[in-house]
């Protein structure tokens, strides 16, 4: 369970990815996540980006998924993701939540998602709120 302040209300959260991040906004109190599309961006091209989706939605707070072997062992996306975390919080001064998303992308394409990465940050981000009870 996260220790997450009760004034922390909305949220924005990133399926982290090389070549595209997810994006889905969410409430606190109904618990429940939209996605808000994908971020086609590589490395710093993806900031500005995300800065727009940040000023648009005004969130409480950020949520990154981060991603692990089916054992929970760390591999070379895991630190990228904790790094996109870092750098988000460094660039924009909000609070960032991280959340194992090891099945995340395989959820949505099951769901049948017509944008996997939009949805998987969207089940990120309720498997966060799931978190917070």
């Amino acid at each position: 369970m996260m220790d997450v302040p009760a004034s922390q209300r909305t949220f924005l959260a990133f399926d982290y990815g090389l070549k595209r991040t997810g994006v889905a906004s969410g409430n606190r109190l109904t618990g429940t996540a939209t996605p808000r599309g994908t971020i086609a961006a590589e490395g710093e091209a993806r900031f500005p980006k995300i800065a727009e989706r940040i000023k648009e939605w005004a969130p409480d707070a950020l949520v990154v998924g981060v991603p692990y072997h089916p054992d929970g062992a760390p591999h070379e996306n895991t630190l990228r993701a904790q790094k996109f975390a870092r750098q988000l919080r460094g660039r924009h001064g909000l609070p960032v939540y991280e959340v194992d998303e090891r099945y995340s992308t395989t959820e949505a394409h099951s769901l049948g998602a017509r944008d996997a990465d939009a949805a998987a940050a969207a089940i990120i981000l309720e498997q966060f709120f799931r978190s917070l009870d």
